[in-house]
């Protein structure tokens, strides 16, 4: 009869123990294996023009390369070689869009924006199709950086600058201060100010001329004009197969290789806005798609 008794018990603390294992299942379900992108910020990377070809920084202007607090991005897709158009290859993300302002923009207030190492955007790999993938395409949105600057004494400036095609701003912060806008702005507008400095400079706030947009596919996939839509390829080509079991993780290293650029009239390689050295480029200098 004891051993009875000592079965049965045993039964029920089995079942009492599997039961427990079922509901943790039911509320905590295995995560599904994510397609996942992270920003890099690389200083060393090669500088590229818009065609993919190193660029040194033109005689007459200089450049510094800044250091990133953030960036978004507002598309992101995954191409499978050189004669795939853009929208052709597997779109994975595309950000809110507005015509608040009159015409379409990019809607500043849902873009999510991440410092480096910080993910900007996963997907379940289940939800992405199978295929070889050759290039990376990344729109970059906006940009929020630290740079060294003269205004009397040598001072950090932190630079609030949107690379979009267009994007619609209610408002933003450079670094202390709000900016109000309720409007939109073509890609190129910047504004900087030196908060917390000896000698605090207001927010400024200006249009650059051109902004560089690496497509190194320019002559059999070109871009949209006036995206800012970085191209890079994969060391050795993506390949999904739809039987992931563990995260792809992307890094997405992007050359910040003097690429804030301004006319030096000295000329001494040291940006003095007070000087009238007008900055003409904020473009990023390069993508370099990185699978972990």
């Amino acid at each position: 009869m004891r051993i009875a008794k000592i079965s049965l018990f045993l039964f029920v603390l089995g079942f009492s123990i599997f039961n427990q294992g079922c509901k943790e299942e039911e509320n905590n379900p295995p995560k599904e294996p994510q397609l996942i992108f992270k920003f890099k910020f690389d200083s060393t990377q090669t500088r590229l023009n818009n065609i993919g070809q190193s660029s040194p920084v033109p005689v007459g202007n200089a450049g510094q390369s800044p250091r990133f607090n953030g960036m978004s991005a507002h598309y992101i897709e995954l191409s499978q070689g050189i004669h795939t158009l853009v929208g052709s290859g597997e779109v994975l993300y595309v950000g809110e869009q507005t015509t608040a302002g009159g015409d379409t923009a990019i809607r500043f207030e849902g873009e999510t924006i991440v410092g480096e190492g910080e993910t900007f955007f996963s997907v379940p790999l289940k939800d992405v199709s199978p295929g070889t993938f050759e290039y990376l395409r990344v729109s970059l949105a906006y940009q929020n950086y630290d740079v060294d600057m003269f205004a009397v004494i040598s001072l950090t400036g932190t630079i609030a600058s949107f690379v979009g095609f267009n994007t619609y701003i209610n408002s933003y912060t450079v670094k202390d201060s709000s900016v109000i806008v309720n409007g939109n702005r073509l890609q190129g507008y910047w504004a900087f100010e030196t908060g917390g400095s000896p000698v605090p400079v207001e927010v400024q706030s200006g249009q650059a001329p051109g902004t560089t947009v690496v497509n190194p596919l320019f002559a059999t996939s070109p871009i949209p004009a006036g995206s800012c839509l970085v191209t890079g390829e994969f060391d050795s080509p993506l390949i999904i197969t739809g039987d992931e079991t563990e995260d792809i993780i992307i890094t997405v290293s992007l050359s910040t290789n003097k690429s804030f650029e301004w006319v030096d009239t000295n000329p001494n390689g040291i940006w003095e806005p007070l000087a009238g050295e007008a900055v003409v480029d904020m473009g990023l200098r390069g993508l370099n798609p990185i699978v972990e």
